[in-house]
């Protein structure tokens, strides 16, 4: 019998944590009889009562398991975290407020059955703000345009990943994964289902402009150069300008030594345009640099505060130890019996 896991990141979803687990659990008993499941929650260091409710849910459920991580570690590190402890024949990423469909989780296995190896839901409308629906579509046409990688218009992770997909995922050893991007630029052949996005169904949503900006800065410097080239042309154009403007007001001046008056005017507002440009693309820069410092730093991807539920081997030793993809390569390079350099074990 073939399993499938669910993974369902959370954080601050008491609402929403006990019905999303009943309907994952209706939808595997009434449509998907012929698949053992598991449900796995990970918890990004909530501060209401979830944790509570997920020690009630995994007791209550033995195909329901949880981890709890000792802090937050973002929305792209803990999903993508929790995808790699899937046990299942493929994984299925679900986000807990129920604005990622349940009802499409058959659709998603039937296109698994048929080769795909992953199967992905893309908005193509929301319930959501309109005006924030409308600036997500313009951010994704801006970012499949500059991009050198063919980006997934209105897709947040929402999909059913096979295993094979997931073991890339364990080799790719980056502390700062934009899963979004990873499907679009190393992903097998895909199915794409298009669904109508509905309102959160209970519970504040914890995005916030920032969290959006945050999201926006990952995709452009993990998948774009327009940042940079927009400072070297740019940059360039101001020079040439500031330049030509400085040869013109000097031949003047020579000319015209005593009749031409330049004043401070234009000099302020030469230095202003320029101190502009600059900062802002300082700024740019910057955000390159801090994704780089982000990963030659190589820190874990989540450190785990505890485990409960009923997990197999194939998790952390202990609770609480921070796990990466190298640690995963590593563990399963012992399994197998391979060493590495020199006779030592990998």
């Amino acid at each position: 019998m073939k399993k499938i896991s669910v993974v369902i990141p959370c954080y601050n979803e008491e609402e929403n944590v006990e019905a999303i687990a009943a309907e994952v659990g209706r939808v595997f008993r009434e449509q998907l009889g012929s698949y053992d499941y598991e449900i796995i929650f990970i918890d990004n260091d909530s501060q209401d009562r979830t944790r509570d409710l997920l020690r009630l849910l995994v007791k209550s459920d033995p195909k329901i398991k949880a981890i709890l991580n000792a802090k937050n570690f973002g929305q792209f590190n803990s999903p993508y975290y929790g995808l790699l402890q899937i046990t299942g024949d493929a994984g299925i990423l679900l986000a807990c407020d129920f604005q990622d469909p349940v009802e499409l989780i058959p659709e998603f296995v039937k296109g698994w059955e048929e080769g795909y190896k992953i199967v992905i839901g893309r908005k193509t409308k929301s319930k959501e703000n309109p005006f924030v629906y409308f600036l997500r579509g313009i951010y994704y046409k801006l970012i499949k345009k500059f991009s050198e990688v063919d980006q997934i218009e209105q897709f947040t992770g929402f999909g059913l990943y096979d295993r094979a997909f997931v073991e890339v995922l364990k080799e790719l050893d980056d502390p700062t994964p934009f899963l979004r991007g990873i499907v679009a630029e190393m992903g097998f052949h895909r199915k794409e289902i298009e669904y109508t996005q509905p309102e959160r169904r209970a519970g504040k949503t914890s995005n916030n402009w920032y969290r959006l900006f945050d999201a926006a800065m990952l995709s452009v410097t993990s998948y774009t150069k327009i940042g940079l080239r927009m400072a070297t042309f740019i940059g360039g154009f101001g020079a040439l300008i500031s330049f030509v403007i400085a040869i013109v007001f000097l031949v003047k001046k020579l000319t015209d030594w005593y009749g031409f008056e330049a004043g401070i005017a234009p000099l302020i507002i030469l230095v202003a345009i320029l101190g502009s440009l600059q900062l802002l693309f300082i700024g740019l820069i910057g955000e390159y640099i801090l994704t780089i410092n982000q990963r030659v730093m190589n820190r874990p991807l989540v450190v785990e505060e505890e485990r409960i539920g009923c997990w197999d081997d194939e998790g952390p030793e202990e609770e609480g130890t921070p796990v990466t993809a190298r640690t995963a390569k590593a563990a399963r390079r012992k399994a197998s019996g391979e060493t590495g350099p020199e006779g030592e074990e990998a």
